[in-house]
């Protein structure tokens, strides 16, 4: 489990991004994965779900999944929300409910965790490239606006993510985001007449947009096997038919 050092600051905070290590999965989900939608054993990743639960000090049955879909669509769990079986469709979770854990899974998209530090409001961001170019992190930092926040208040750590090195993209993937907005170019490298993506400064640079000065990035790439993340674009290479997720999860204690 790692933890930003921006967040570690908060001792009415919990949180952690984990990676794929501790678990009780097999052959290609070993060990921790905490991917509800892969084709793993339903039962290691409950079991998976319940260590993760014991390191952040929750139950699990306050630990909030989304079925992730790449949108923008984000939900406020309010103390009123009744925990039902069936996952809430969207890719942002925001609470201000005590020992109510938010949490996203990833295998190479970013996972964003944010804390108001006088309002004791937290979000966890499933931020993969279609929800941020749609606008999820504008989205979620404007409802934070709405419920009182200032910008100065917000504390936000970008988690573990594919790094550009290893994010290869098509040439149009680059002309889709310049027509948006023509600053995403700083966040495109030709090498070798290929076209990389960096994704996770991409998703730094939209924080910081919306006033968010208060920010750390952990700079490991989930590609890299030496890091212990689990990786879509690293499975798909090995021709594996599915891959573990890697989950993130805060909690307000």
């Amino acid at each position: 489990m790692i933890k930003s050092k921006k967040l570690l600051r908060f001792k009415q905070i919990n949180h952690g991004f984990f990676n794929k290590k501790g678990g009780k999965s097999k052959g290609i989900y070993k060990s921790l994965n905490c991917g509800i939608g892969s084709s793993d054993s339903k039962k290691n990743v409950l079991n998976n779900l319940k260590i993760v639960c014991k390191k952040i000090n929750c139950s699990p049955k306050s630990l909030i999944l989304l079925n992730q879909t790449h949108s923008n669509k984000f939900y406020f769990i309010s103390k009123n929300y009744k925990f039902k079986k069936k996952r809430l469709n969207g890719d942002a979770l925001i609470t201000n409910v005590k020992k109510i854990a938010l949490a996203v899974t990833v295998a190479d998209c970013v996972p964003v965790l944010i804390y108001d530090k006088n309002l004791k409001i937290i979000s966890a961001i499933h931020a993969g490239w279609k929800s941020v170019y749609k606008g999820i992190i504008k989205k979620v930092v404007k409802f934070f606006i709405k419920k009182g926040s200032n910008t100065k208040n917000l504390v936000a750590a970008v988690g573990p993510s594919i790094s550009e090195k290893s994010y290869e993209v098509q040439k149009d993937f680059k002309g889709k985001f310049l027509k948006k907005d023509k600053q995403s170019k700083f966040f495109f490298k030709i090498r070798k007449n290929k076209t990389y993506f960096g994704l996770n400064k991409y998703v730094y640079y939209h924080l910081k947009k919306q006033g968010i000065k208060n920010l750390d990035i952990i700079k490991k790439n989930t590609f890299d096997p030496k890091n212990n993340f689990f990786s879509a674009r690293r499975s798909i290479q090995n021709k594996e038919n599915d891959y573990g997720r890697n989950i993130s999860v805060i909690m307000i204690n």
